[in-house]
């Protein structure tokens, strides 16, 4: 991937505090790529010695990885040497980026309502509503169509691409990315049977998301019933997630593609759920715990478990399990053959 940006590899060594191999003076990088992607002029990177190999043939023009998988190989292509290729790799990439094309300023299509309070070098793009009372901080990037209620709080440095709806009473903390078409505080899922129909459960409560939040396009987080739906510092959630009433998220979470999450369920720290896991309510996931992808949890996972499948168990019985399952066919046959061979040894002996 091509870019106007071009870098030395002694410029790309300095800003990782790496060192370099075979690099001669007046190579540049103008471009970083995936290995099976790369052309002439690309930064790759190699965490195993499989990837390594591979980089080493492609048509990239240096590789970075570790000092210790370069002393097992022989080659003259360019290396940047760091202990952590995919977190250097990172750091590339971002000086690569290119900032995503905002309005300056606030467009004359924008409509805010009264005592809205506005920090430093915001920008507000086409047709976007602010409701009263809402304070957005300083730096903060609003794209087109978004749609603000009132009394929320944005902090400083947030990104909010297009279409994104904030309902009343909603808080953001700071350097938060809220993608295209999310919607945050929307009324939870609740109801009451009464002999002449269901009867919705009025939602009280806001939404709060901490700081560093990164939040996926078209995902949704209910408002709590009576106090607050939380998403802690640092947590990562992917598109089409949904989060129910009250639920309460730990920090550094991540939350793949898919997710259902059940109103009350508590979240711990450093917690990964993969893609399509469905979480019942009232539930506690603990703190480093991992939920497989399409895994039904309909109880409490420990701190530090792995569970995956329907019903979510142990991830280890799940394969035990699974293995078994896999020899099932052989079971069968040889099953029948023993039958085989009882009903002929009956045979004989009625005979006899």
């Amino acid at each position: 991937m091509s870019c106007v940006l071009s870098l030395s590899l002694q410029q790309i060594a300095k800003l990782l505090n790496g060192s370099l191999q075979n690099a001669p003076e007046d190579t540049f990088i103008t471009g970083v790529a995936d290995i099976e992607d790369a052309e002439p002029g690309d930064l790759v990177f190699a965490e195993n010695a499989t990837f390594l190999r591979k980089a080493l043939r492609s048509p990239a023009t240096a590789v970075l990885t570790t000092p210790a998988l370069a002393a097992q190989i022989d080659d003259t292509k360019p290396l940047i040497l760091v202990e952590n290729p995919r977190l250097g790799f990172l750091k590339i990439l971002e000086s690569f980026a290119t900032p995503p094309p905002f309005e300056t300023g606030i467009h004359p299509t924008a409509i805010l309502g009264e005592e809205v309070v506005l920090g430093k070098e915001v920008s507000i793009g086409p047709y976007t509503t602010i409701g009263p009372r809402t304070r957005i901080g300083e730096r903060v990037r609003i794209g087109a169509g978004v749609h603000i209620g009132a009394d929320c709080f944005v902090g400083d440095d947030c990104l909010i691409y297009p279409n994104v709806v904030l309902y009343p009473n909603v808080k953001i903390g700071h350097r938060c990315i809220l993608h295209a078409g999310c919607v945050l505080g929307s009324d939870g899922f609740g109801y009451v049977p009464t002999p002449t129909g269901l009867r919705k459960m009025p939602h009280l409560g806001i939404v709060e998301i901490g700081n560093d939040v990164e939040i996926g396009a078209n995902t949704c987080i209910d408002r709590a019933r009576t106090t607050a739906t939380r998403v802690g510092d640092g947590t990562k959630i992917d598109n089409l997630v949904h989060i129910g009433h009250n639920v309460q998220i730990g920090r550094s979470c991540l939350i793949v593609a898919q997710v259902g999450i059940a109103g009350s369920v508590k979240i711990g720290d450093g917690v990964i759920l993969a893609g399509q896991a469905g979480i019942a309510d009232h539930l506690t996931i603990g703190s480093k715990a991992r939920v497989g992808a399409q895994a039904g949890v309909i109880g409490d996972v420990a701190e530090g478990e792995t569970v995956s499948g329907y019903p979510a168990r142990s991830h280890w019985t799940k394969m035990r399990e699974y293995a078994a399952i896999s020899e099932l066919p052989n079971t069968l046959k040889r099953l029948r053959s023993l039958e085989q061979k009882i009903s002929e040894l009956e045979a004989k002996l009625n005979d006899s």
